[in-house]
């Protein structure tokens, strides 16, 4: 499998600044032109519909483009629920923590201590902590087929269990030393939750529930197991299958699992980085370790590492950003908000065809006219 994962940093490199991580830049109001200019001209032939929520103390905006269902020209539901992909990282980082945080488990330990016989023995000591910031050197899952739109829908209630998926990674060697560098992979956090669940003798959903969404208060925010449905959706999710618009909203979402399973709504990821970021769920050593991007170059030599364990660090226009983005099948979603939550954004718009970069071209807008 190899979901969508080039992040928004590298779709508008052209409206990032070189502005040292921290450093306090003010932030301007809404700009009410340029969001609506980033979500306008909907329905087209790569974006079906868009929800964008700005909240924080510089502002507050919100809006809908296109359509949620493309046979009734019904609008995107602005409380609806969606897909968020690979945002559910941030959720298992969390969680991983936490335990850390409670000392029921050590991240400079291996991986191998926790769950013995899951990484073949030809492998190295992989520590915790490289799983949530990509520098474990687990190779990339490798399903074949998913990235084809047939496939895809041909399996779409197909159950797979972590185990299952990790094995199509795990059959090749290691990709380097863990520590060494930063390569981004599901295969790390697929093996983070079943290290969670593990840990706690309890499962991944009832740990999401008890840590996270319950403390918080999110109640639309889940882990669907082999629920392939999606109840109330802001707007249904289509593949592009040689040029006709296919529904994929119903799709099990057990390959990503732990990687990116999870549904939630804009309101939902607002209070969840809320809540995140003011030290509702961290104490200060991991708040630290949140806000930490190692000093390690990306494996493929295109730049420096992108992601703290958990989050990713973005600047736009002069503003420095954390959040994370995720995409599943007809869903691309994005959360990031400045430090002190003067700026918060979410957005998730529904593409039918995957970029060559990663992210729609819509989601490069809307990062830029977030903070214009």
């Amino acid at each position: 499998m190899r979901t969508a994962v080039v992040t928004i940093i590298a779709a508008v490199a052209a409206a990032i600044s070189a502005v040292p991580a921290g450093a306090a830049t003010p932030v301007p109001p809404p700009n009410d032109a340029a969001l609506r200019a980033a979500i306008g001209g909907l329905p087209n032939p790569e974006t079906t519909g868009a929800l964008v929520r700005i909240t924080g103390s510089a502002g507050t905006w919100s809006g809908v483009s296109g359509v949620s269902d493309i046979k009734t020209s019904a609008p995107v539901k602005a409380d609806g629920r969606f897909r968020i992909g690979s945002i559910t990282k941030t959720f298992t980082a969390v969680m991983v923590l936490q335990l850390a945080q409670e000392r029921r488990i050590d991240l400079n330990e291996p991986l191998q201590r926790y769950l013995p016989g899951v990484l073949p023995v030809s492998y190295p000591a992989v520590p915790v902590y490289t799983l949530l910031d990509h520098t474990s050197g687990l190779p990339t899952v490798d399903i074949p087929g998913l990235t084809d739109p047939r496939w895809v829908l041909e399996h779409r209630f197909d159950h797979w269990s972590p185990q299952q998926v990790l094995d199509t990674a795990l059959r090749h060697p290691i990709d380097f030393q863990p520590g060494i560098a930063q390569k981004y992979t599901n295969t790390s956090y697929v093996a983070a939750g079943l290290l969670v669940e593990k840990v706690t003798g309890r499962s991944y959903p009832r740990n999401l529930r008890e840590r996270i969404t319950g403390p918080l208060g999110l109640r639309h925010t889940y882990y669907p197991g082999d629920d392939p449905s999606l109840p109330n959706a802001a707007a249904r999710g289509y593949l592009d299958v040689d040029g006709e618009l296919v529904d994929a909203t119903v799709m099990n979402q057990s390959i990503p699992g732990a990687a990116g399973g999870m549904i939630s709504t804009a309101e939902d990821l607002d209070g969840f980085i809320t809540g995140l970021f003011r030290g509702r769920l961290l104490g200060h050593e991991m708040m630290t370790r949140l806000f930490t991007v190692p000093d390690v170059p990306t494996f493929d030599g295109g730049g420096p590492a992108l992601y703290s364990q958990g989050l990713s660090r973005i600047v736009l226009n002069g503003v420095e950003l954390w959040g994370k983005t995720g995409s599943r099948h007809g869903y691309s979603s994005g959360v990031f908000a400045t430090r002190g939550l003067e700026r918060k954004i979410v957005h998730s718009v529904n593409p039918t065809v995957k970029s060559p970069d990663g992210q729609p071209k819509i989601v490069m807008k809307i990062a830029a006219a977030a903070t214009s």
